[in-house]
């Protein structure tokens, strides 16, 4: 499937000004029927076809990201799809910060260019997580030392574990029965 050049400025639309920061980060079967329908394409085809200027804009690297690491928990929530695009959107992340892409976007922008990293399972991806949301402040700091500490202590998320197929160790599945709420 061919998709539109304008894609990028169709999901950052939908993004910030169809959806409210409410919306962003909690569950709504409505919100995932809408992604699912409208954008449901884009990460196999943006994985298959990475825009170029995904490395010279910071908007376009904020698309890819939003493509990558937020849709998919949208379209495939609860299933093992929904981080099967984590590590191509580290790796645009990755870029775009290196580049400073990062210091061109508004700072909701920077925090979901910098989600990739807090949904990394790897501590080298935490660390540089909890330096940028440190940096850019807000609210996000402790979801970000959150999810630090989660990956710090088990090396994955446990949440994960279930629908990945793993075996949850017993201190995992301690952790999960008395976590009131943690990363993912």
């Amino acid at each position: 499937m061919t998709i539109p050049a304008a894609w990028p400025s169709a999901v950052r639309r939908y993004w910030f000004a169809e959806l409210t920061p409410a919306q962003w980060f909690r569950a709504s079967a409505e919100v995932d029927r809408d992604v699912r329908a409208r954008f449901g394409h884009l990460p196999a085809a943006v994985t298959a076809a990475p825009p170029p200027a995904a490395t010279t804009d910071g908007l376009v690297a904020l698309a890819t990201v939003l493509v990558l690491d937020q849709f998919p928990r949208h379209i495939w929530r609860g299933h093992a799809e929904a981080f099967a695009y984590d590590a191509a959107a580290l790796a645009v992340a990755t870029t775009a910060v290196d580049v400073g892409l990062d210091a061109t976007l508004t700072p909701a922008e920077r925090s979901f260019l910098y989600l990739p990293f807090m949904h990394a399972e790897a501590v080298s991806a935490q660390a540089r997580s909890l330096a940028l949301v440190t940096a850019l402040g807000g609210d996000g700091v402790a979801f970000a030392q959150e999810h630090h500490d989660v990956i710090a202590r088990f090396g994955r998320f446990p949440h994960r574990n279930a629908v990945l197929g793993r075996t949850s160790t017993a201190e995992e599945v301690d952790f999960l029965a008395h976590a009131a709420r943690y990363g993912q």
